[in-house]
Formats: structure tokens, C-alpha cells, sequence
């Protein structure tokens, strides 16, 4: 039990919500971190098997925790329980529990020692054979019920059946015999489908513990209103829970749904248009929108429009007036409906993901090999030459008649070399000098990682 509690500085704080902790029903002390909390109140609310819940008095003043196993006192003898609710919120859960103030409040004797346990432990070992027999007894007699479940006393001394009945029983001959054979007092309580259902307990459709085995005490009638009201058809296989009767959830937003049909106009009202006249079809009560067709039967020509535009066309009819279209005005704020950001509602919003990171993967390693084959090493002399100029015409580069390397150019006149000795780059020593028409960024790409041979400092440029 120590899992389900929390240790701080003035108690223990239960770890867990309003679901199903250590008990059933059980209550979250969201008072237990208040210092002094458990020694202002002498009330205890003690819980037994399945929900059956009692208050008990402190008269001892003992030292009282959540989760601790003690004897109370019964009719006859004493019975066994564990504390699930101390200090404060005590007297709340009284009121809730209906108990009027002069009601006899019995005690708390002391907490369990091992000889209680021991007969606590043999008493509870006897329920399930004591449930089948009852229940073989109960049908020998012909009476029209069921026994659900059987909880012994702590001591042993008393058993309570549980049972289910469509009808009033008479069962005084049966608690003679149950009394006869297992030798013990016989008490008989009638409980519902509903209550059965949470004494037994199990997982609903929505994949969480039934509400009626964790946290709901009072059970309201639910009649099928509730899922007109919401628009849900009427099947009787969706709409059972597992105790065969109407859903309890079933409850929970039908005042919301009856607020949001305040909204919308009646299913009665049809709408006339100059072309069609249109009948109401369905309606998205929470969202406010209304589908209407030209044909009361099926679904034909149907047209959405919001509760705002539904009144608008309603009251131009009613003075005479018709629309051309039904649904003008909403087709101009449909585009403005909120969309999902967060693509909650596309089942391929993973493969987007990772589609777009292996693209970028893909084209990372096409770029890596388009520059790999665009520049290849010549084998010896280490330069990488330029293939994007290859193949361009008479002018090209790698038309130019080439000159043998080692021999000097052949001298040039000296007038035109001064003429263009303003635009032409100024040679350095050991270097030859480059025609001016490429530039200083193809000479130097061309004289990296390939020097030539040294030549005469004295020659002229080549007009």
C-alpha cells in the first residue's frame, strides 16, 4: 500500500487522482499537506471490501494514517478495514454521504494485530464457494434473483449477499437456509445493474477504468433523450455499457449540447431559395453549421451553411423575399475556419518529415559528386583544369595555338607594346607575363600548383 502514498512533512498525500487507487472510490485528501490537518478532526472514514464505506470515531486518539488497517466495531463483534480519509474533509464526505447528525457513530477499537489478520484472512478465503452455493440454494428455491457477490466479516461472524431482482423477493425461507448451512448471520442487500457493475469492475470503450468502479457514488438515471439531444444514433449495442443499461457518460455533455441547439433554428423550418427550396438534413451542434437538402429522404444538393446565414434566409422568407443561393455569405468564411497547426489529423504528417530530410540528404550527395566529376586531377603536373570553356569556336581558349614550352616568344614591335603597356599587368621577375584580355584571375588560377620554367625577363608582350 506504501505505493499509492506520498510522505511529506505533516502526513502522507495520496500520489494518484480521482482514479482507481488502492480501493475502490477511493477519496483524494487534497487537504493532507496542511500541517495539523489529521489531529483537528477525531472522524475516519474506514472503507471494506469493494465500496462499502463507514465513519468511525477516534475515541482512543490513536495515531491514524491513510492506508492503515484497523478493527471497528460491528453488530456482532468487531469487523476489519482500511483508513482512506482522515482530518478535515471528513465531515464533508459526511454530509455528502447523507448522515444526519444524531446518527449513532460507532468507535474505533485498535489497529489490526496478527490474530485479527489471521481470521480476517480465513473468512475472506470461504466468500467465492459461499457465492456459488448461495447462488445453487437461491435457484432450488425458484426465487428470481441473482447473488452477485458475498463479503464476510472481519471476525467472521456475519456475511452480507449482495443480489440483483427485477422484482420484490421473499426471501425469508432462503436467509433460513443460508443460515442452516454456512453458520453464520445472514444480512441481504439489493443493489443495481450499475452498482454490480462497479463491485465487479473492467475497462470501458474510451480504455479508461469504468467511472462506476473509481470515482461515481451516486448513479442518475439516463434515458435515451440524452443521445438524441447529442445527435448519437440510438443503437442499443453502442449505447450499453457493460451493466446492460444507458451509459452514465452519456450525462456528461448533454447540457452543453442543449445550450449550443438554443442556437440553431428548428428542424421543421424549410428555407426557399429562387431555384430549390431545402429541407433540413444534419447539424454540427458545437460548431455551429447546418446541412440542408432538396429532398426530405436522401441527401441531394446539399448545402452547409452556418446557424447566422440559416436565420438571415429564414427571415427574408418570412417577408417575401428569396435568396438566389443558399449559401452566399458562407462560402466567403469558410477560409477563415481555424486549421490545425500541428497537422494532428493527417495520418502522413510522419512521412513528410522524413521525406524532407532525405531529400535533403539526396541532394547534400548529388552536389558532392556533381563537384567530384566537374573537377578531375590531371595526372604529373597537379592542375585542375577548366572543362567548363572546352569546345566554344574559333575564340575559345583551348583553340589558341599553344606555344612550346622553354622558347621565348617571338619579339613583338615596340610600339604597340607601348601602347598597351597602360592596361597590360606589369610582369615580375622570373614570371612571364599574360595577355591583358584574361585578366588577373586567370593569371593566377594558371600559374598555381604548374610553374614554368624561367624565361627571359627581356621579352615583349605579344600584341
Amino acid at each position: 500500500m506504501d505505493d499509492f502514498k506520498l510522505k511529506n512533512g505533516s502526513g502522507r498525500l495520496c500520489c494518484g487522482g480521482c482514479g482507481r487507487q488502492n480501493n475502490k472510490l477511493n477519496t483524494y485528501d487534497w487537504l493532507a499537506d496542511i500541517p495539523g490537518n489529521t489531529e483537528e478532526q477525531d472522524m475516519v472514514e474506514v472503507q471494506f471490501k469493494n465500496t462499502r464505506k463507514g465513519y468511525y470515531k477516534n475515541s482512543n486518539g490513536l495515531h491514524l494514517e491513510k492506508g492503515d488497517i484497523v478493527a471497528v466495531e460491528a453488530t456482532p463483534g468487531h469487523d476489519i478495514g482500511t483508513v482512506t480519509l482522515t482530518g478535515r474533509l471528513v465531515p464533508l464526505q459526511m454530509r455528502k454521504a447523507n448522515l444526519k447528525p444524531d446518527a449513532e457513530i460507532r468507535r474505533i477499537y485498535r489497529k489490526v494485530k496478527p490474530v485479527d489478520m489471521e481470521k480476517y484472512e480465513e473468512a475472506k478465503s470461504r466468500e467465492h464457494d459461499t457465492m456459488i452455493r448461495s447462488r445453487k440454494i437461491a435457484e432450488s428455491l425458484g426465487l428470481q434473483m441473482k447473488i452477485g457477490d458475498v463479503e464476510y466479516q472481519g471476525d467472521g461472524n456475519k456475511a452480507i449477499f449482495y443480489y440483483i431482482a427485477d422484482e420484490r423477493v421473499d426471501f425469508r425461507q432462503l436467509i433460513k437456509v443460508l443460515a442452516e448451512t454456512f453458520r453464520v448471520r445472514i444480512e441481504m442487500k439489493q443493489i443495481g445493474a450499475r452498482q454490480e457493475a462497479g463491485r465487479i469492475g473492467g475497462i470501458g470503450p474510451c480504455g479508461r477504468e469504468l467511472c462506476c468502479a473509481t470515482w461515481m457514488t451516486n448513479f442518475v438515471s439516463v434515458s435515451t433523450s440524452a443521445a438524441r439531444f447529442q445527435d448519437i444514433s440510438l443503437n442499443p449495442q453502442k449505447l450499453a455499457g457493460q451493466c446492460a443499461k444507458l451509459k452514465c457518460c452519456l450525462n456528461y455533455e448533454v447540457d452543453a449540447y442543449v445550450e449550443c441547439q438554443k442556437r440553431l433554428p428548428s428542424k421543421e423550418i424549410t428555407l426557399e431559395t429562387l431555384d430549390n427550396m431545402y429541407y433540413y438534413f444534419k447539424a454540427d451542434i458545437l460548431k455551429g453549421t447546418i446541412t440542408y437538402s432538396t429532398d426530405k429522404s436522401f441527401l441531394a444538393n446539399e448545402v452547409t451553411i452556418s446557424a447566422r446565414r440559416a436565420f438571415e434566409v429564414l427571415n427574408m422568407n418570412k417577408r417575401g423575399e428569396k435568396p438566389e443561393k443558399l449559401d452566399d455569405e458562407f462560402s466567403g468564411r469558410e477560409s477563415q475556419r481555424s486549421k490545425d497547426l500541428l497537422e494532428q489529423e493527417s495520418l502522413t504528417r510522419f512521412d513528410k518529415t522524413k521525406g524532407g530530410k532525405n531529400r535533403k540528404k539526396k541532394q547534400k550527395g548529388q552536389a558532392s559528386q556533381s563537384n567530384a566529376s566537374a573537377a578531375p586531377v590531371e595526372a604529373g603536373n597537379g592542375q585542375t583544369p577548366d572543362t567548363s570553356k572546352e569546345n566554344k569556336g574559333p575564340q575559345g581558349r583551348n583553340n589558341r595555338p599553344q606555344r612550346p614550352k622553354g622558347n621565348p616568344a617571338p619579339a613583338a614591335p615596340q610600339a604597340p607594346a607601348a601602347e598597351n603597356a597602360g592596361n597590360a599587368p606589369q610582369a615580375k621577375a622570373g614570371q612571364e607575363p599574360r595577355p591583358n584580355r584574361n585578366g588577373r584571375r586567370n593569371f593566377r588560377r594558371n600559374n598555381e600548383g604548374n610553374k614554368r620554367p624561367e624565361r627571359n625577363t627581356n621579352t615583349d608582350v605579344q600584341a
